[in-house]
Order: C-alpha cells, then structure tokens, then sequence
C-alpha cells in the first residue's frame, strides 16, 4: 500500500537535440513548498523524444520516493500523450512492442523508469 501523495509538487520541463539525432539537452524547473529548483544537462548523440522523456524523469527522481502529487508541464506531445493516455504502461504489459507486436517501443529503458519513477506518485 501506498502512502498518500503529502505535498504537492510542479515540475517544468522541456528538451531538444540539434539536429535530430545530435546534441542534445534537456531543462527541469521543480517548485515545491515554495522552492524552486532548476535542473539540467545534456548528452552529445540523442533524440528530441529521449530528452523530453529525460528531463520528466530527472524531475521526478528529485522526490526521493516521497509519494506527492505531481504536475509535470511538458510541451512534448509524445510525453503527454503517450503517458496520459496509457500507451506506455500498455508497451511495457506488451514487453516493449506496440502495434499488437508488429513493432518495438521506441525508448523503452527512459519509459519504464518514467513508469517506475511516477507510480508513487499521482502525477498528472
């Protein structure tokens, strides 16, 4: 059983890589209890998506496992769509495949920690 959510938590994030695939980074801005954090870094060979998904996820390892309710901002709709509407916990029940099994999820190790990272939390 999981403790209920304690604090609220907002998280900002975006990332790019240019061109696509090249570099790439990504930016976090976490407010919570009325501190803001800014977070970011980069890798020298990725993809846009891999960074959208890096900078959720490196926002939501700031919560130490402290279960609270999460809003993350994102304008990546890869990110928003695909977790808010079910598709990835659905690749991750299809072992990492999608269309039926037809073909592999794209980014399943940044998915499955995503997954791992908000499941804690209610995170919207």
């Amino acid at each position: 059983m999981t403790d209920a959510p304690s604090e609220e938590v907002i998280i900002y994030t975006d990332g790019a890589a240019s061109p696509n695939p090249g570099p790439g980074g990504y930016g976090v801005i976490l407010i919570r209890d009325g501190q803001r954090q800014e977070l970011s870094g980069g890798v020298r060979k990725t993809t846009n998506n891999r960074m959208e998904l890096l900078g959720a996820i490196v926002g939501l390892r700031q919560l130490n496992g402290k279960p609270s309710q999460v809003t993350i901002y994102s304008d990546s709709r890869y990110v928003v769509d695909m977790f808010n509407g079910g598709y990835a916990e659905k690749w991750r029940q299809n072992h990492w495949t999608r269309n039926k099994g037809k073909d592999d999820a794209l980014n399943p190790d940044l998915w499955n920690e995503l997954l791992n990272l908000s499941a804690g939390h209610e995170v919207k």
